[in-house]
């Protein structure tokens, strides 16, 4: 006889506590199983085989069984295409239900659609749970029916439907979680990874951070940031708590939140924007995509020792301060004349934290074609910048120290380039308005 079980999957919401989906789960009737799946489709587009991401989600796994074995359960982990794998769990188990929480990205939701309609040949439902956001996709629209596509009504909006049910801990009863034998999970090198410098801690809310967020979120040289762009990508931190925690101490990191939340409703309502811009007109620009520039930019070696500073953080941890993610975009798109998409490529390479909506919408931004966009003729002058947010030059002398020793010269003078962005973009709107 197969044992009769209910399966929770673990995709971006990696801990046991405050989990939507597997706290309905345990409420359940029958035993639950947790399961994660390592899904090629993913994997072999990581042309770095230590790529951090992978050891930190392998990480968090391993810790995630320690905390299930101390309970009498386990997590049975699998690398091989979603579909294959819940084959294999149809044969293995008499499922009675599958819980897993929602994903709005292009391809989850074509994932869970052939994985629905798997299961419906067996009668086995698939239910799932809002959990990654306070408000998805439908929730938060104008009077008319429709998305917004402009983020302070929108923050407006989603400000006035918050209450203290929206951010609520779910309960967790973990008595309905199935008894399994320990199994080993797949190694690192099992999925054609190696292991990184890289070591998970639990995150952590810190007040002293976001209490003074908005004062000092702007300077790079006082790295006064969260850091929990990573823990929110994953699911290892609730969203609910973060934003508890923000209605309680900080404004500003809150409206953060909320931007979060409005660049996941654009990609869903408007799936197009993965590689389109949000403006149709900005697709006649004419961009330069010189591709030695480009490599100099990735390398941090453009003269302007901001935006080298900014890339070297980059390249060497994985992350970059939101301020110089700024002016590292607007000089990419704006002074280079180099096509958004080949940055926000990079960005998705090379960032720990990378977020499909987010990191298109910010990049959308910066280049001026997005829904919320700046206006096309702002254009960062990357030296102004230092002087007024890292006047010191604490955060410059910390990620390129030599930049003062090399002979650099800048890429491209800033009056010049502004002047030729701002032909290019006019000539392109003139273009998309005839």
């Amino acid at each position: 006889m197969k044992e009769k079980v209910a399966i929770f999957w673990f995709r971006r919401d990696l801990r046991i506590t405050d989990n939507t989906g597997l706290s309905m789960a345990l409420r359940g009737d029958h035993p639950v199983l947790p399961i994660f799946i390592f899904d090629p489709a993913i994997l072999d587009k990581l042309q770095n085989k230590e790529d951090k991401r992978v050891d930190y989600i392998h990480q968090v796994l391993l810790h995630m069984q320690k905390e299930l074995q101390k309970l009498k359960s386990d997590i049975r982990v699998y690398h091989g295409e979603p579909i294959s794998i819940f084959k294999q769990l149809l044969n293995e188990y008499e499922v009675k239900e599958v819980y897993c929480n929602h994903d709005y990205e292009p391809y989850a939701i074509q994932r869970d659609t052939a994985i629905s309609k798997l299961l419906e040949t067996q009668d086995v439902p698939l239910k799932t749970s809002k959990d990654q956001v306070i408000f998805e996709a439908d929730e938060i629209k104008k009077n008319d029916g429709t998305p917004y596509t402009v983020y302070t009504p929108y923050s407006r909006k989603w400000k006035e439907r918050l209450e203290e049910k929206d951010y609520r801990a779910k309960a967790m009863h973990y008595d309905n979680l199935l008894r399994v034998k320990n199994r080993k999970l797949p190694s690192l090198a099992d999925l054609g990874f190696k292991k990184t410098s890289f070591t998970w801690k639990r995150p952590q809310l810190d007040a002293k951070v976001i209490d003074n967020y908005g004062e000092h979120r702007d300077y790079p040289g006082e790295d006064h940031t969260t850091r929990l762009g990573l823990a929110l990508r994953f699911g290892t931190i609730s969203v609910r708590q973060c934003v508890r925690f923000a209605v309680k101490h900080n404004a500003t990191w809150l409206g953060e939140l909320i931007w979060r939340e409005f660049f996941m409703q654009i990609l869903y309502h408007f799936p197009n924007v993965v590689n389109k811009c949000f403006k149709a007109p900005y697709e006649h620009i004419a961009w330069r995509n010189n591709e030695e520039e480009f490599t100099r930019w990735c390398e941090g070696r453009t003269g302007y020792p901001l935006v080298d500073a900014g890339m070297h953080e980059l390249n060497e941890t994985g992350f970059m301060h939101n301020r110089v993610r700024m002016v590292v975009a607007s000089f990419l798109t704006k002074h280079l004349l180099i096509d958004w998409r080949w940055g926000e490529a990079y960005f998705a390479e090379k960032l720990l934290d990378y977020e499909l909506s987010s990191n298109n919408g910010n990049w959308q931004w910066a280049a001026g074609c997005g829904c919320d966009a700046a206006p096309y003729f702002r254009i960062f002058n990357p030296m102004e910048q230092t002087k007024k947010f890292d006047k010191d030059l604490v955060y410059i002398k910390r990620w390129n120290p030599d930049f003062e020793a090399l002979d650099n010269e800048p890429i491209v003078e800033h009056k010049f380039a502004r002047e030729r962005a701002l032909k290019a973009y006019k000539k392109a709107l003139d273009k998309g308005r005839n």
